[in-house]
């Protein structure tokens, strides 16, 4: 997904550009992109460290065995 984002730009007396303007929709838009990213780095970082997953298969056999499901 593309962010549509046009900043506009405030600039000092020799021209450069020294701070940028986002419209609030923008500035969400932009919030909302940071915060997914945010989450799927922790969850990227979470798989790779994680320990002791069993299998689908192997917690539904145990469950079966159990009687609850």
């Amino acid at each position: 997904m593309k962010l549509n984002i046009r900043p506009k730009y405030l600039v000092n007396e020799k021209g450069r550009k020294t701070a940028a303007v986002l419209s609030m929709k923008e500035y969400r838009a932009l919030m909302q992109r940071l915060q997914d990213l945010e989450d799927a780095l922790e969850l990227d970082e979470a798989v790779d460290t994680a320990t002791g997953f069993r299998e689908y298969a192997e917690i539904r056999t145990e469950l079966q065995t159990e009687g609850k499901l």
